[in-house]
């Protein structure tokens, strides 16, 4: 009997092989497809921006850890000009070992000590030296550590915007808006293009003034990593991430960009917190011939709100 259920045995065994590698080779073939999909978006996404590719740049970075990753990112409105100011003064953190973002938004308006001149307004140490200069401040003011930086002009956000989002990303507009931002918002909850994006992030002609722009910057940009948290977003991701080789000036590798983008997709749309510095009650305005009207901080008071918020050691 046992001599019969032999041959049996050994045939189960090859259907079972059989099966195997057929798993495998449709896994491959899988697996082939989704890169040359990936590979196609990407170079799709790179020809949108073949008139704005970006030079190779270098950043004086503190070292980097395995706990944070501070990235500064600014926004400005060239127009053109060889030399502009940044509207746009943000520090996001990304907690690797919790997934979790920050966001801390510094006032264009701080009178600052910028290393090698005399105090101007923060916005002024990027005019007069660049992203490195700027960084240099905040970390002479504030104490933090900037791994990375990313730099965007306008014009390109609103086209990085459309790449991301070409439904549009869901905002709440809380009041009617159209002095100074080249479109009409109207309230509601809705959908804005990349224009219409941008200029709800610099509306500020209210009564909140250069705080509530900043405000709704953060606003912005935690709605927009919310669509790229949502599961739609994840095709999408190798086109975005050839046109930011374009329209984003930076010094992360491409490898350190797809990471972090990914993790930030596949962490799901957690809440993003955010902080404003200078925080309340810890400044007053001020006025100088020189650089207009500022805000004088206490430094000591808004670098422990930031040390707390962030739970980073500062300088």
């Amino acid at each position: 009997m046992e001599e019969e259920l032999q041959p049996i045995k050994r045939k189960r065994r090859r259907k079972r092989r059989f099966r195997l590698r057929g798993i495998i080779f449709l896994l491959l073939i899988v697996l082939v497809a989704i890169g040359t999909y990936a590979f196609i978006q990407f170079k799709n996404g790179e020809s949108l921006a073949d008139q704005s590719q970006q030079e190779p740049v270098t950043f004086n970075e503190d070292e980097a850890n395995g706990e944070y990753e501070n990235i500064l990112v600014l926004g400005v409105d060239s127009r053109g000009e060889e030399k502009s100011r940044t509207d746009t003064m943000m520090l996001v953190t990304h907690d690797k070992v919790n997934g979790e973002i920050k966001l801390t938004s510094f006032m264009r308006d701080i009178y600052a000590d910028i290393p090698g001149y005399q105090s101007y307004k923060l916005n002024t140490a990027y005019y007069l030296g660049g992203v490195d200069l700027l960084a240099e401040t905040l970390r002479g003011m504030f104490g933090v550590e900037i791994h990375h930086y990313a730099l965007i002009d306008f014009s390109s956000f609103e086209s990085l915007v459309d790449v991301a989002a070409p439904n549009g990303v869901e905002i709440d507009v809380e009041k009617e808006m159209s002095e100074y931002i080249g479109v009409s918002l109207t309230p509601g909850v809705q959908k804005l293009t990349g224009k219409e994006l941008l200029g709800y992030a610099r509306f500020r002609a209210d009564n909140e003034g250069d705080f509530g722009r900043v405000r709704r910057q953060q606003q912005v940009i935690t709605a927009m990593k919310d669509e790229m948290a949502s599961v739609t977003a994840i095709p999408k991701l190798p086109k975005l991430a050839g046109a930011l080789q374009g329209y984003v000036q930076t010094d992360m590798p491409l490898l350190d960009q797809v990471k972090l983008a990914a993790q930030l997709a596949t962490g799901g749309g957690g809440e993003v917190e955010r902080l404003t510095l200078p925080v309340e009650n810890s400044y007053s305005y001020g006025n100088y011939s020189h650089a207009g009207s500022v805000l004088d901080i206490d430094v000591e008071q808004n670098k422990q709100a930031l040390r707390e918020y962030l739970s980073q050691p500062l300088d």
